[in-house]
């Protein structure tokens, strides 16, 4: 191993430390919680596999020294590419749920609706816990003022699904069909926002770092904000999810992984500034300005009081209603999340 350290691995290692002191969270307290890290078994591997999605959202997978911290050692981000976006549209999996399907990661980030259809296609995946609330919302042109107006319009949808699911969810539950009130444009060249620009399409959803661009454009206008608007304002937009087959094998590992992301969580709230300067020095993001706007306004302080259940149960009811699953809610639930880890977090890690 070389001596000395690549530039990049050195300002995230001062940069963090920096933030984790400024937080109370010093070397001897990095982890909190009543129970010392040293205690526990080391973890049983100490390569993890992470899917790097473009969302800023992402942002407390960026934080690799905490993960390196719990003998996580080697850490390697999996880029979404066409192939996995193409191949989880035949799955009807979503992205994630497919990705680990094929054994390609074990720990990922994801949209609540798509790990729901992941479950209900039988993908191997064990939700572990929420990650935060409030990331996207839903732009459309001055004269539309409400999802009901959405009734014969133009719906752009990212390649990879979720935007669709999440749509036709918030359509069913003001009344319409989603599958016969409205029109639904894809491109795997133009983005929504690009389309709605050019006038193609009526409305489309937006999370970071397209919905900065958004604001910063002067876009159309916000329909429904998850950050603001209820009921999506009191639900997890996103879930932190593991590969089924790590999480039993490697029972150490995975709530060690689960520790360190929690931990970032709470620094996105506490030192949102250095969390955003870590996700673009580590490569998960490009730009600090639209990294620290969002991470400014998402909800990563919840994880200690919302239920994440909760949350699945939300959404797999509204989809049953609206025919996106045929299985029983409570089934898939129950066949996939793990809640162990983060209610032993929970006690660990109490401030």
């Amino acid at each position: 191993m070389p001596i000395v350290q690549s530039r990049r691995h050195l300002l995230t290692n001062i940069a963090l430390a920096g933030a984790t002191g400024f937080a109370g969270l010093g070397a001897a307290s990095l982890y909190g919680g009543r129970k010392s890290v040293a205690a526990e078994p080391p973890p049983e591997v100490t390569t993890i596999r992470f899917a790097k999605d473009p969302g800023t959202c992402i942002a407390p997978l960026a934080a690799e020294e905490l993960l390196r911290a719990e003998g996580l050692a080697d850490i390697r981000p999996v880029e979404i590419t066409d192939m996995h976006v193409r191949r989880a549209e035949t799955a009807r999996s979503g992205v994630v749920g497919d990705m680990m399907a094929h054994g390609e990661v074990d720990f990922a980030r994801a949209f609540v609706p798509a790990l729901i259809m992941a479950m209900e296609v039988g993908a191997p995946i064990t939700i572990l816990a929420g990650l935060h609330i409030g990331c996207f919302e839903v732009f459309g042109r001055n004269d539309i003022q409400a999802m009901a107006d959405l009734k014969g319009r133009t719906v752009g949808i990212a390649s990879n699904f979720d935007d669709e699911l999440l749509v036709k969810i918030m359509a069913g539950s003001v009344g319409l069909d989603p599958a016969n009130d409205i029109r639904w444009v894809t491109s795997l060249s133009r983005g929504p926002m690009d389309l709605f620009v050019e006038g193609k399409i009526d409305a489309f959803v937006a999370i970071p770092p397209v919905l900065q661009e958004v604001r910063a454009r002067n876009i159309g206008h916000v329909i429904v904000s998850s950050i603001a608007n209820r009921p999506w304002s009191q639900y997890y937009c996103c879930l932190l999810v593991a590969r089924t087959e790590f999480a039993h094998a490697y029972p150490v590992a995975t709530k060690r992984v689960l520790r360190a992301i929690l931990k970032a969580a709470d620094l996105c709230t506490s030192q949102p500034e250095r969390m955003a300067q870590l996700t673009v020095d580590n490569g998960y993001a490009t730009r600090y300005d639209y990294t620290l706007q969002a991470l400014s306004e998402i909800r990563y302080d919840v994880w200690r009081d919302y239920d994440p259940a909760d949350t699945l149960r939300f959404y797999a009811l509204r989809m049953h209603e609206a025919g996106l699953i045929k299985s029983n809610p409570q089934k898939l639930i129950a066949e996939h999340t793990d809640w162990r880890f983060l209610n032993e977090l929970k006690r660990e890690m109490k401030t």
